[in-house]
């Protein structure tokens, strides 16, 4: 029996329904990626089956005994009513085996004291028995790589729950129900809020997870590694697929091109029915058969209109057991409109449908470097010694939040001075950066405005251009200040792809984006003819795409030649190497090298806290220019300003986690 099992699903708000008719169950162990646009009622279903909202139409059975964990998708209100730190909340999933603990230190102290039974001993031997097979010696070690995996550090376990942010909050909910263990584990966004680290521990996690697992996610990748079914949440209800997202894409077209084949089978049969019926029926006197073929006609449109095109693979006796199908008559010309209005069995879906077009050919050599340091003045971020990017290749600029990746980016476009080296673009490059497209928006103008300022178009030209990029009808009226993060997204890439640029900077192009937005983006970046450097935390596109690796660590640039597949192989074979070769050296290290180590340690330290007092003055710079752009309602700039700040805040943040490092290491020596 399934874990958790529902019959024509159906939610509404007001006279609006959500969606209606969803049937489908979840088996014991079997991992399920929900996909679909967004609205659609992804994260509405997901309420319904954990008990958080009561449907309007339908049934849900779940079996008995089964324990549901729930992640919503912003759990900003978790643990509201709770004093707990951290750590100690994760304490509270363990209260039974603690209250063992408890019982088994009791009856220590009584045969410590002397009581000797028989009896104790047996009950002792048995009680400590149940807390060992119940986790009761590693839960503490649990909480930790929990915690660990999750992006909490140390520091952060002993926070109390009431002084973290909502991502914070999110994740301290995610690291929770991990350790409970449900029997059927209900993510909404789970990947949301954590680091690329983080995701990867958690794919980890989930791929060995013993419960079952339905969750919503936008990361195409993870969805790869962890799902084994994906549910398809469209117009005309839900369709269940086997395999992971990529198996999942090339049955959908299969299954798409099958049932477009068949409709336009039994339409072309229709239409050819109602020929031969027009050409034998006459107004005093008819055929026996054809009489018979209208009658026929009429049942199986009124059938196909209900159930589709594929209810006619049944026997009538099923297809009125189905549907039901009324005996009204209809005149030829009413029979002929029907058939013509059948709709048409793939849902009619609104996709981005545009080209990333080249006006010229650029030179061989897109990009050299030569012993490159990026930064800012007395905080440098990272350095490079010689890299090459050659015409139509991609590369895929990955790190850590802070480490100077969008940094890099404005270097490129002269935006930021490098602070040591050089670099040399080559010749008749005609580059587009497209968070730029962000930066330079004018957030008074409507949709239509913006795009009109900056291309000359005629409202009609506009106004089919937009459409491309799905802003339809009222949409293109909306000012630009008002637009959600998708909109924008979309509304930059309307931008960029006028540009005819053949060496494109992206930074984070797929944020905000759904899935089929996502892959309306890969089909024109694969199809382009150009460059790219691309700053993505989406590793589905950056493995689709990417033909070199670059990672930011450890304030140097890595390049890894290859896809991202092999550059994560390597990455794992890299960090086994490095634990063998730090064992053999703790074992090998000489007084003298240990105060050299700790000369150039101590040497570290001092570096750092001296860019760390400059990015706090940098700081206090932008908070003070803030204040005045409010105060004089200069929204731009404010925005400008607001950008620059948590950029810089960012890169304070990995100074201080690496001044922390550092000072760790010298307490531990």
């Amino acid at each position: 029996m399934p874990v958790l099992e529902f019959h024509n699903l159906g939610q509404s708000f007001g006279d609006v329904d959500i969606f209606i008719g969803l049937s489908a169950s979840i088996p014991h162990g079997v991992k399920i990626g929900l996909v679909g646009p967004n609205g659609i009622g992804k994260t509405t279903l997901l309420r319904l089956l954990t008990g958080e909202s009561t449907p309007a139409d339908g049934v849900i059975h779940k079996a008995k005994g089964t324990r549901v964990g729930y992640l919503q998708q912003e759990a900003v209100l978790a643990f509201a009513d709770r004093d707990h730190t951290v750590f100690e909340e994760m304490l509270t999933v363990f209260a039974g085996l603690r209250a063992q603990a408890a019982q088994l230190r009791a009856m220590e102290e009584r045969m410590a004291a002397g009581a000797d039974s028989e009896a104790l001993f047996d009950a002792y031997g048995a009680a400590q028995q149940a807390f060992e097979l119940a986790g009761g010696y590693d839960y503490e070690l649990r909480i930790e790589q929990v915690l660990t995996g999750l992006g909490f550090d140390r520091e952060d376990w002993h926070m109390p729950l009431a002084h973290c942010s909502g991502g914070q909050r999110t994740r301290a909910l995610l690291a929770r129900l991990l350790l409970e263990r449900p029997d059927l584990l209900v993510l909404d966004e789970p990947t949301n809020h954590l680091d690329v680290a983080a995701v990867e521990w958690l794919e980890e996690t989930l791929t060995g997870w013993n419960g079952a697992v339905l969750m919503v996610s936008h990361d195409r990748y993870f969805l790869d590694r962890v799902v084994a079914v994906i549910w398809e949440m469209g117009g005309k209800g839900l369709e269940v697929y086997r395999g992971n997202y990529t198996a999942y894409l090339m049955q959908r077209e299969e299954r798409w091109a099958y049932r477009e084949k068949e409709f336009e089978t039994v339409k072309a049969k229709f239409l050819k029915d109602l020929d031969y019926v027009k050409r034998n029926i006459v107004r005093d006197s008819s055929t026996d058969q054809a009489k018979g073929i209208l009658r026929r006609l009429i049942r199986c449109v009124k059938a196909v209109e209900v159930g589709g095109a594929s209810i006619l693979n049944n026997s009538w006796s099923q297809i009125t057991k189905m549907v039901h199908i009324s005996g009204d008559k209809w005149s030829l010309a009413e029979v002929e409109r029907r058939i013509k209005a059948l709709e048409a069995p793939n849902p009619a879906r609104a996709r981005l449908r545009f080209r990333l077009k080249t006006l010229q050919r650029g030179g061989n050599e897109v990009l050299r470097t030569e012993s490159l340091k990026v930064g800012y003045p007395g905080a440098p971020l990272f350095e490079i010694d010689n890299v090459l990017l050659l015409r139509q290749e991609v590369a895929a600029l990955i790190g850590a939040n802070g480490t100077g990746k969008s940094t890099f980016l404005k270097t490129l476009t002269g935006d930021i001075p490098p602070l040591a080296g050089e670099f040399r673009l080559g010749a008749n490059l005609d580059i587009s950066y497209f968070a730029q497209a962000f930066e330079v928006l004018d957030l008074e103008h409507s949709v239509l405005d913006e795009l009109i300022a900056r291309t000359g178009m005629s409202i009609g030209e506009a106004r089919d251009y937009l459409a491309r990029f799905l802003f339809r009808g009222e949409d293109v009226f909306k000012p630009m200040g008002a637009l959600s993060g998708g909109e924008r997204s979309r509304m930059a890439l309307a931008l960029l792809s006028l540009e005819n640029a053949n060496f494109l900077l992206l930074d984070e192009p797929t944020n905000h984006l759904d899935i089929p937005a996502q892959e309306a983006l890969e089909e024109a970046l694969r199809a382009y003819t150009g460059t790219i450097l691309l700053v993505s935390h989406d590793r589905y596109l950056i493995d689709k795409l990417a033909t070199q690796v670059w990672e930011l660590r450890d304030g140097r640039l890595h390049l890894h030649a290859g896809r991202y597949a092999s550059y994560v192989e390597a990455r794992r074979a890299a960090r086994e190497q490095s634990k063998a070769e730090h064992v053999t050296a703790q074992s090998e290290v000489t007084p003298s090298a240990r105060g050299q180590a700790k000369a150039s340690h101590n040497e570290a330290v001092a570096q750092t806290e001296a860019q760390i007092a400059v990015l706090e003055s940098v700081l206090d710079r932008l908070n003070h220019e803030l204040v005045i752009a409010g105060k004089e309602q200069v929204w731009d700039r404010m925005q400008v300003l607001g950008q620059e700040y948590k950029e810089t805040q960012a890169r304070l943040e990995v100074l201080m986690a690496r001044w922390e490092t550092l000072a760790g290491a010298a307490t531990v020596s």
